[in-house]
C-alpha cells in the first residue's frame, strides 16, 4: 500500500515537474523580465570597468543648444562639424540623427515658401542639404537610419558580407522598413546603419542590441559596427552561422575584431558608468576660435558619434546598471566593448541547459523527497541552490556567460514543497499505519522492505542485426607463466584499457572483458549506422595502437617481445538484452552471431593474420583493403564460413603497391583452388611477382597502421597450401 502511494507522490511529483519544465521551455514574459533582473545585478556587482578608447561622443548638450540655437540645426553647422571633425584626425564620424526631411533653414527653402519670389532667384541660393552632402564626400562618415511601420522604403548596405556555416539571413529581427534619407547624403555617406537599440522589446532597459537586421534578403548593420568598419577601411563583414543548422548567427567579424553573438545576431551589453570622459561637447567643436589642443587629442583618431544628450529630445535610455543615458553613448559604449574585447554570451544553449536542469534536479528532488527523509532533502534543496547561484555568478565572472539561476531555483522550490506536503500528509501517514500494524512482529529490516518495495527489473532481450567483434592475446598463457601475477594484471589494464577505447570512440558498445579477451557489438542497443564499416575501423585502430605500445615499450618487456592480437569480426543475427539473474544482470549478446565472431578469432592463429572477418561483414565494408583467407571450417558449422583479412583502409586499399600485391594473391589462390597440372609452375611465377611486390611494399607499408610481415605471410602460407593441394 505504502509502495503504490509512494508511486503515486512521484508520478504527481514528475507532472509537477514537467508542467514546470514546459513553463520554462514557453519562456513568459515574467521569466524573460526576472532573468534580465538577474543579470543586470550581475552588472551592477562587476560592471566593465571604464578604459581610455579611441571612442568619443560629440554631445549636441544643453551648452550647445543655448549657443547656437535649438534643434534641429541648420545642416550647414552639420557640415561645418563634420570638417571640423575630419580636420582633426577622426577615424569615423556616426550620426545618431535621422536626416528623413529636408533642411527647413535651408535658403532655398525659405525663400521658395516665401510668396511672390522668383523660383529662379531661389535656385540660386545655397542649399543646405548640398552643402552637407558635399562635406560628408569622400570623408568616413556614417548616416544612421530608423525603423518605420509604413511603406517599404530600404537603405542601400554599403558593405559586403560574407558567411561561414549555414546562411543567417533569416537570424536577426526583421526590417519591415526603415525612414528614408535624403538621396544626396545617402548616396555620399561612407556607411549607413540602424539606430534602433531594442526594437520590439518592450523594456525600457537596453541589454542586448542588435547588431543586424534583416529583410529575408539583405542584412542591414548596425550604427556602431558601420562606424567601426568605415573606421578601419574594410568593406566586408565577415559572419559565422551554426555549421548544421540555418537561421542562426554565432558571430561577427569586422576588421580585426570578432564579436561573439547571440543566436539572433544580438551583442550583450557590458556597460561600465557613465563618464564624462566619454564626451566632448559639439560647442567645442564649433567654438570659432578652434578646438583646444586637449579636445584635437581626444577626437585624432577615435571613432566619433554625433548625437544629443539634451533631455528636450528624447533621446534617453536606461543601461543595466539603472543609470539614464543619451541613447548615442550606448552606441560608443558598444564599439569600447568591442574593442577592449570584454563580452557577456548567453549562448543559444543556455535555455537548453536551464530546461534541462529544471527537469533534471525537479526529478531528484521528487525522488530524494518521496524516497529519503524531508530533512534530506530539504539540505539537498539548500544544497542545489547555492550550487545554482554559484555556477551562475562564476560563469558570469570568469566567462562573462549569463546562465539564469533563478528559474531551476524557483522551480526546484516549487517541486520541494509539493513532494514535501504530498509525503506529509499520505506517504509518512501510512508508514505510521505500517509500522503501528507490523511493529511487533517484524524486525525493523522487514519493516524496511515492505516500506521500500519496489518491482523487479524484468530479464529479456530482442533479436537483432549486430556486427560482434572478439579481441584475444596472442600465446597469453605463456606469457603469463613468466610473470608474476600483478605484472599480468597491470600488462592488461594497460593493453585493454588503450584497445577498447577505439570501441566506445566508434559507438560500439563494450560488452565484457573474458581474461584477455574483449567482446563488444555494434547496433545495440540503439542502431548505428554502418557498424559493420565502425567495426572494421576499430580493429584498424586497435592494430595501430598496438603497434604503438610495442614500439614504445609500453608493457615493460623489452623490444625483443612484442605482443600480438588476434580480431575476429562477423554480422549476424543475434539476442541482445539483460540477461542473468533477477538480482544481477548484464547487458549482452547471444546467438550464433557471437559464437561465429569468436571462432573467426580463434582462427587466426591458423591462417596467420591479426584481423579476420567474415564475408557476411566484407559485403557492408566497401573499398577497403580486403583479401581473401579462404574458407575455413567453425567448430559446429556443416560448412565452411569465407573468411578475408583486412589490410588496410581505403587509402591503402587505392595504393598501387596494394594492386599489385591483390593480383599476385588472387594467382595464388587460384593455384590453390585449382588444382591444375600446372600449379607448381604457377606457383614459383608468383613466388617471384610476390617477393618483388613485397619487397617494394617494406617502406610504404611501414608508414601505415599495417603489418607487413601479415603480406609475406599470407603469400606463404597460401603456396605451401597451393603445393600441399597439388600433392
Amino acid at each position: 500500500m505504502m509502495a503504490r502511494a509512494q508511486q503515486i507522490g512521484v508520478v504527481i511529483g514528475l507532472a509537477i515537474v514537467a508542467a514546470l519544465t514546459m513553463l520554462r521551455a514557453d519562456d513568459p514574459g515574467i521569466f524573460k523580465l526576472i532573468r534580465g533582473v538577474t543579470f543586470d545585478e550581475y552588472q551592477r556587482l562587476l560592471p566593465r570597468s571604464f578604459e581610455p578608447m579611441p571612442v568619443r561622443v560629440v554631445d549636441i548638450d544643453e551648452a550647445s543648444l543655448r549657443e547656437f540655437g535649438q534643434w534641429p540645426w541648420p545642416r550647414d553647422r552639420l557640415a561645418l562639424l563634420v570638417d571640423r571633425l575630419s580636420q582633426m584626425g577622426a577615424a569615423a564620424i556616426a550620426f545618431d540623427v535621422l536626416f528623413a526631411e529636408p533642411d527647413r533653414l535651408s535658403p532655398r527653402t525659405v525663400v521658395r515658401e516665401v510668396a511672390g519670389v522668383d523660383p529662379l532667384l531661389a535656385e540660386k541660393l545655397p542649399d543646405n542639404d548640398e552643402i552637407f552632402a558635399g562635406s560628408i564626400a569622400g570623408k568616413p562618415v556614417v548616416l544612421g537610419f530608423g525603423l518605420s511601420n509604413e511603406g517599404s522604403y530600404r537603405p542601400p548596405v554599403k558593405a559586403g558580407f560574407a558567411v561561414t556555416g549555414e546562411s543567417p539571413i533569416s537570424a536577426p529581427p526583421v526590417l519591415r522598413a526603415s525612414t528614408p534619407l535624403r538621396p544626396q547624403l545617402e548616396a555620399n555617406a561612407a556607411g549607413l546603419g540602424h539606430i534602433s537599440l531594442n526594437p520590439g522589446n518592450p523594456s525600457p532597459v537596453v541589454r542586448a542590441v542588435p547588431l543586424f537586421l534583416t529583410d529575408g534578403e539583405q542584412l542591414y548593420p548596425n550604427l556602431a559596427i558601420e562606424a567601426l568598419r568605415v573606421a578601419q577601411g574594410v568593406s566586408t563583414y565577415v559572419l559565422s552561422g551554426a555549421p548544421d543548422r540555418a537561421g542562426i548567427m554565432t558571430s561577427a567579424k569586422i576588421g580585426d575584431f570578432v564579436v561573439p553573438l547571440t543566436a539572433v545576431g544580438e551583442l550583450w551589453l557590458y556597460v561600465t558608468p557613465d563618464r564624462a570622459e566619454r564626451y566632448i561637447s559639439a560647442r567645442q567643436v564649433l567654438s570659432g576660435t578652434g578646438a583646444s589642443p586637449d579636445v584635437a587629442a581626444a577626437i585624432n583618431g577615435s571613432v566619433i558619434f554625433v548625437g544629443t544628450s539634451a533631455a528636450g529630445l528624447q533621446d534617453i535610455r536606461v543601461t543595466a546598471l539603472g543609470e539614464n543615458v543619451p541613447g548615442v553613448s550606448l552606441h560608443a559604449q558598444a564599439v569600447e566593448q568591442i574593442l577592449s574585447g570584454q563580452f557577456l554570451s548567453r549562448p543559444d544553449w543556455a535555455d537548453g541547459l536551464e530546461i534541462l536542469t529544471i527537469a533534471v534536479l525537479g526529478c531528484l528532488l521528487v525522488v530524494i523527497t518521496t524516497f529519503v527523509s524531508p530533512a534530506v532533502a530539504l539540505v539537498c534543496g539548500l544544497l542545489i541552490t547555492a550550487m545554482a547561484l554559484v555556477a551562475s555568478w562564476l560563469s558570469f565572472l570568469h566567462a562573462g556567460l549569463l546562465l539564469d539561476p533563478l528559474a531551476p531555483i524557483v522551480s526546484g522550490s516549487i517541486t520541494h514543497f509539493a513532494a514535501t506536503s504530498f509525503r506529509i500528509l499520505v506517504i509518512d501517514r501510512e508508514r505510521r499505519e505500517v509500522r503501528r500494524a507490523f511493529g511487533h512482529y517484524l524486525s525493523p529490516s522487514l519493516l524496511h522492505r515492505i516500506e521500500h518495495n519496489r518491482d523487479a527489473l524484468r530479464l529479456g532481450g530482442d533479436d537483432r542485426e549486430l556486427t560482434v567483434m572478439f579481441v584475444d592475446v596472442r600465446n597469453f598463457t605463456e606469457m603469463s607463466e613468466r610473470l608474476a601475477p600483478t605484472d599480468v594484471v597491470a600488462f592488461l589494464n594497460t593493453l585493454l584499457d588503450a584497445l577498447s577505447r577505439h570501441v566506445v570512440a566508434n559507438e560500439g558498445t563494450l560488452d565484457k572483458f573474458i581474461g584477455d579477451s574483449i567482446m563488444a557489438f555494434w547496433n545495440a542497443p540503439v542502431d548505428v549506422a554502418d557498424h559493420e564499416a565502425k567495426a572494421v575501423r576499430t580493429a584498424l585502430a586497435m592494430r595501430e595502437t598496438l603497434a604503438e605500445l610495442n614500439a614504445s615499450d609500453a608493457f615493460g618487456f623489452g623490444p625483443d617481445q612484442e605482443v600480438g592480437i588476434g580480431i575476429g569480426i562477423h554480422t549476424g543475427i543475434a539476442c541482445v538484452g539483460n540477461m542473468g539473474a533477477k538480482t544481477r544482470f548484464n547487458y549482452s549478446a547471444v546467438g550464433d552471431a557471437v559464437n561465429v565472431a569468436a571462432r573467426i578469432e580463434s582462427s587466426c592463429k591458423e591462417v596467420g593474420f591479426d584481423i579476420l572477418i567474415s564475408d557476411s561483414t566484407a559485403r557492408s565494408v566497401k573499398g577497403m583493403a580486403l583479401i581473401d583467407a579462404g574458407a575455413i571450417p567453425l567448430k559446429g558449422k556443416s560448412s565452411r564460413t569465407k573468411i578475408l583479412a583486412v589490410l588496410g583502409d581505403e587509402q591503402v586499399a587505392a595504393s598501387r603497391e596494394f594492386a599489385a600485391l591483390n593480383a599476385v594473391h588472387r594467382q595464388l589462390m587460384q593455384a590453390l583452388h585449382s588444382h591444375s597440372k600446372n600449379t607448381r609452375k604457377l606457383m614459383d611465377t608468383a613466388k617471384l611477382r610476390a617477393d618483388e611486390v613485397l619487397g617494394g611494399l617494406v617502406e610504404f607499408y611501414r608508414r601505415i597502421p599495417s603489418r607487413t610481415g601479415h603480406f609475406r605471410e599470407l603469400s606463404a602460407g597460401n603456396e605451401k597450401s597451393a603445393a600441399d593441394a597439388e600433392k
